[in-house]
């Protein structure tokens, strides 16, 4: 009996031992340091018409350490100088957000099918392009933006240049962040200008009143108690077991709480770690990220924009071409089939598998 109760031990030890490292892999993000010296953070800069409004955009991200507006310039492939473009300089925190979720997201922010300008700001400093500072930049804008014209979202082509970096100019302190200096005259602008109207159309109604977490009481009654202890306490399902692990399906993956659209099917693959995994969420905008150092570890936790949810983690060990595996529980998640995205509200996500 003793050797019986001392095996069950060592079996359940295991299992915990296993849930808590299995997701980790392989632990390279503590070797990143942290600093408030924008020096020590990656950097990457785009051009989306108004900087005032790519610096809101951007600002909403998480594992940002600063947006910076301003004016820059690149050489094309055929030695052209694009002159000065209002642009922005983001610094981000590679453990947290990386090049390549920054880059799809960027493509959400504009129209990247008007050759004069943007929207109702005309000229050539308003034009859009991605400035890369070095071959990993170059490659992935190249990729990305081949992939968004393979979709066929827009009526027009992409017109959106990728051209090297060469200088950027920051301009005075005052046009900095200028949507919380003076946030009556930039949202009047921002909607007299179209771009909310045009993202909108093309995209989704990004709008937090859509995605609301409900009260406790209701979550009790609605989920299941492994859902709400994952969710609400951050626990960890048990892997190789859990719902969606081996789901094959196409569709999408929901926030359970706030239905958040999260992962698509098309980016999800075998981790060979037992639990759901992704390569990129279908928006940044909707998951927030942050360093968790709990279980003796450091690890970047990945919870629900709207609803707070504990969701899993990322890691920097996945596939091409992003290289990063968010490990999701799947009592965090709800799947909505490809064929039910319209009935479901979700129709406008019905592009992810063209």
């Amino acid at each position: 009996m003793v050797t019986e109760n001392k095996m069950k031990i060592f079996i359940i030890s295991a299992l915990l031992a296993f849930t808590l490292t299995s997701c980790s892999k392989t632990e390279t993000h503590d070797k990143i340091k942290s600093s408030k010296n924008n020096n020590e953070y990656m950097s990457a800069v785009f051009a989306g018409g108004c900087y005032w409004c790519m610096d809101a955009s951007f600002e909403k991200l998480s594992g940002l350490k600063d947006v910076i507006s301003g004016y820059a310039e690149g050489i094309s492939n055929k030695s052209i100088s694009t002159g000065q473009v209002e642009a922005i300089k983001v610094f981000y925190d590679p453990r947290i957000t990386s090049y390549e979720e920054l880059v799809d997201y960027y493509w959400k922010q504009f129209d990247p099918t008007d050759p004069g300008g943007s929207f109702y700001d005309r000229g050539p400093q308003y034009e859009s392009y991605i400035f890369y500072q070095n071959s990993m930049q170059k490659s992935y804008a190249e990729k990305s933006k081949k992939k968004l014209e393979n979709l066929n979202i827009f009526k027009k082509p992409i017109v959106t240049g990728i051209v090297r970096f060469v200088k950027f100019t920051p301009v005075r302190e005052s046009e900095q962040h200028f949507y919380k200096k003076d946030p009556e005259r930039y949202y009047a602008y921002r909607k007299a200008s179209g771009r909310d109207a045009f993202i909108r159309s093309v995209w989704e109604n990004i709008s937090a009143a859509k995605y609301t977490k409900p009260a406790e009481k209701v979550l009790k009654a609605e989920l299941t108690p492994l859902q709400f202890n994952v969710t609400q306490h951050g626990a960890t399902e048990m892997p190789f077991t859990n719902k969606y692990v081996n789901n094959h399906k196409q569709g999408i993956y929901v926030d359970i709480v706030s239905g958040e659209p999260l992962f698509s099917s098309t980016d999800k693959f075998n981790s060979g770690t037992g639990w759901p995994s992704f390569t990129k969420p279908i928006n940044d905008y909707f998951i927030v990220k942050k360093i968790d150092t709990s279980d003796g570890m450091v690890r970047v936790e990945v919870s629900g924009k709207e609803s707070g949810s504990h969701l899993g983690h990322v890691f920097d060990d996945g596939p091409a071409p992003t290289h990063l595996r968010f490990c999701i529980d799947s009592a965090a998640l709800r799947f909505i089939p490809r064929d039910s995205l319209m009935q479901e509200g979700y129709g406008k996500y019905s592009y992810l598998f063209k």
